[in-house]
């Protein structure tokens, strides 16, 4: 770090002060111009159905993009971040997890901990599971392709489905069932545990978030049709959810990022070093809601998108070190997915295979 440590957490401690105060007439704001334009669209993309569709192709695209944008709100509820309102955090945060087929409680309570962890890449391992140089190395030949082919680009759109779509409602079934299996057995819900969830405050928060978006799937099959609904439902979130997920990838994999084992890990350097500074265009960054400003987010998560930007510019300074990625560099960061452990770094396939030989794909 650039700056002596007392100087740096007195500026981090000012910073906080100063950009990290949340409002309700600002969240108000954002949440209606994400989530009218959102009804809009919907309303459009099923009325041009069965007359222009073309027209319904075009809505779905606009529908994927404020499905990013409800993603990135939901997220900063589960802070505590978009309304100064705690009570508005936990129900609009709610409805955007819906939106978004994500249980907002259990998913911000995994978050949580990826951001008291940033940067350890001892503790996690980021969404797409990075593997260390070492654990890449012991792989056959076969193995290392198919960890390289599931994390492909174009396969984005997969993951996003997986990620939203199916696995919370998978994951809710099948511990479902277990806890069935478990009271049929005359045994108590007391001694009963599960991977699905830790506790029976998140169970009820994912069992509240299926049952209210399996009951959305089923009216809006009978307005739209299911033939109508669910293709635009599913491309336009699969999509989303693919986007998503580079987003937070390149945030954090990219080349030569941070990646420290417990015994030398740094939160500050995490946030400094470990994230990105994503340069997006002024409407991509309204979409994603400031997120590329990612290392503001980990220095404190309790500054809201809407302070994000100010906060930058005012303390360029203090981040002048932070690695910028631009739209160009996102393909070549999202081949950074090994973890270098004994240079404590993120590294590239090409980088992996210039120091070891290995063949290539």
């Amino acid at each position: 770090m650039s700056k002596p440590v007392d100087e740096f957490e007195r500026r981090k401690r000012a910073l906080i002060r100063r950009y990290g105060n949340s409002s309700n007439r600002i969240g108000l704001l954002q949440s209606f111009t994400t989530l009218a334009p959102l009804a809009a669209l919907w309303a459009l993309a099923i009325w041009s159905a069965p007359r222009h569709p073309w027209l319904t192709v075009l809505a779905t695209v606009g529908i994927m993009l404020f499905l990013v944008r409800v993603f990135a709100l939901m997220h900063e509820c589960g802070h505590g971040a978009l309304f100064r309102s705690r009570w508005l955090n936990r129900a609009m945060g709610f409805l955007y997890g819906v939106l978004s087929a994500m249980p907002q409680y259990v998913w911000s309570r995994h978050h949580d901990f990826h951001h008291r962890n940033n940067g350890n890449w001892e503790r996690y391992r980021g969404p797409l599971s990075t593997m260390s140089t070492a654990e890449y190395a012991a792989l056959t030949p076969a193995q290392q392709r198919r960890y390289r082919l599931l994390r492909h680009i174009l396969l984005a759109p997969l993951g996003g489905f997986v990620y939203l779509i199916f696995n919370p409602r998978w994951n809710w079934l099948k511990g479902n069932l277990s806890l069935a299996a478990h009271l049929v057995r005359g045994r108590g819900p007391a001694s009963f545990q599960t991977r699905y969830w830790k506790t029976w405050k998140e169970y009820r928060h994912m069992s509240a978030n299926n049952v209210v978006l399996l009951s959305a799937w089923q009216i809006m099959s009978e307005v739209a049709g299911a033939s109508v609904f669910f293709p635009i439902y599913l491309c336009s979130l699969s999509v989303a959810g693919g986007v998503g997920i580079m987003l937070f990838t390149v945030q954090h994999n990219f080349e030569h990022a941070y990646a420290a084992p417990t015994s030398t890990w740094d939160y500050d350097e995490g946030a400094l070093h470990g994230t990105s500074f994503l340069v997006l265009p002024a409407w991509m960054n309204w979409f994603t809601a400031h997120i590329g400003f990612h290392h503001v987010h980990h220095l404190s998560a309790q500054i809201p998108n809407y302070h994000l930007v100010q906060c930058h510019r005012e303390n360029a300074d203090l981040f002048e070190t932070v690695p910028r990625l631009s739209l160009r560099q996102v393909p070549a960061s999202l081949q950074c997915l090994l973890w270098d452990q004994r240079n404590e770094r993120i590294i590239s396939f090409a980088e992996y295979e210039r120091g070891t030989g290995s063949a290539t794909i």
